[in-house]
């Protein structure tokens, strides 16, 4: 299933996210910085959204107080309450 998640205080303006159940798919992050953003997207895919929430949240970018993975965590923290 797709979802579209609006970040807030970061560089990117919108993460798709495709999901089977609990396992992310794919992860398209529009905007931002695209080395970073590829590469986060790479990483996550075929992985349990409990455990990518628990590895990105928190995670900061400068002084901004999240990053585009801390927003991504909580992306999936969104997700995850829709499909419970």
């Amino acid at each position: 299933m797709e979802y579209r998640y609006n970040p807030s205080g970061v560089c990117s303006s919108e993460f798709i996210i495709n999901m089977d159940g609990d396992i992310i798919k794919s992860v398209k992050i529009v905007g931002g910085c695209p080395g970073n953003t590829l590469a986060v997207s790479t990483l996550v895919e075929g992985q349990k959204i409990d455990d990518v929430i628990a590895k990105l949240k928190g995670i900061q970018c400068g002084f901004r107080g999240t990053s585009c993975p801390d927003q991504l965590a909580t992306a999936l923290e969104e997700i995850k309450k829709q499909i419970a």
